[in-house]
């Protein structure tokens, strides 16, 4: 299993799970090493380089990776719940929007980087901490560079990515995705266009849109051992109090009403209210 452990390139033939389950990437993740999973044991080090290796969506339940690799369903389990509680993946679901409805979807989370109890705690509020080492390029520089592949005739230079960087940038920090980028620069192209560095530049800046307020994420995680939905703060190591043999603490439950208002608030931050189907 050492090429396992070894290998940076994605498994394409793996099975994907049903929408909603299967592997979801952390944030913030650091480039890819041959370092990064040698403080764990063999085995769970060779499952971690693995998973670390699927797409998002990808199934990383106990019997797809035990007919994905030469362990067994109990053996894949045991190196599931270690990995857990080394900081590396976490269980748990998550609210998503689905036309005028939000659902509750199962979530398995992975991190290449082992996070502590207070990350995931962040994460699971939907405030994540960012890292601090500096990228090697901006989302906004990649986003640039790949524009040819999405139009030819949009190709650009190193240096017309570096000059149009920072409006690319203001885009994203206005909470802007990527796809949404790449449909205001690509959308309805004139013919022929003479300077394309020119010609993103003035949709960068003409099709700007309004900043957005950050929308609240309702998340939760489970137990590695008994599978119980708690607070992360109730889970450290990713076991609730009791499987980790520690005294139980009571954990005030919300009141309905404010639940109520957090569901509202995910619904109108998930589904903007001009996409609502009407009634």
């Amino acid at each position: 299993m050492a090429d396992v452990q070894s290998s940076s390139a994605p498994f394409p033939h793996h099975p994907m799970a049903n929408p909603g389950y299967g592997k979801r990437s952390a944030p913030d993740e650091r480039p890819r090493t041959g370092q990064d999973f040698t403080h764990l044991h063999p085995r769970d080090a060779a499952i971690a380089a693995y998973i670390d290796g699927l797409c998002d969506g990808a199934d990383i339940s106990v019997k797809a990776l035990a007919k994905a690799l030469p362990y067994g369903q109990c053996a894949v389990r045991t190196s599931l719940n270690r990995l857990q509680e080394a900081g590396h993946l976490r269980r748990g679901s998550e609210c998503v929007a689905s036309g005028v409805n939000l659902l509750w979807v199962t979530r398995t989370f992975f991190s290449r980087t082992a996070r502590d109890d207070t990350w995931w705690a962040s994460f699971s509020r939907g405030d994540v901490p960012k890292e601090t080492q500096r990228e090697t390029r901006s989302r906004a520089f990649i986003l640039l560079a790949a524009l040819g592949r999405q139009a030819p005739v949009l190709s650009l230079s190193h240096r017309e990515c570096v000059a149009l960087e920072p409006q690319a940038s203001e885009w994203l920090r206005r909470g802007a995705t990527e796809p949404e980028v790449l449909r205001a620069l690509t959308t309805g192209l004139p013919s022929p266009i003479h300077h394309p560095a020119a010609f993103v530049a003035k949709r960068l800046q003409t099709k700007l849109p309004p900043a957005r307020e950050p929308h609240p994420v309702l998340r939760t995680l489970e137990c590695s051992a008994c599978r119980a939905p708690g607070t992360p703060e109730a889970l450290p190591g990713g076991k609730c109090r009791p499987c980790a043999g520690k005294p139980t603490r009571e954990t005030p439950a919300l009141p309905a009403q404010q639940v109520r208002a957090q569901a509202r608030a995910v619904r109108a931050g998930l589904i903007p209210k001009s996409d609502r189907p009407k009634r």
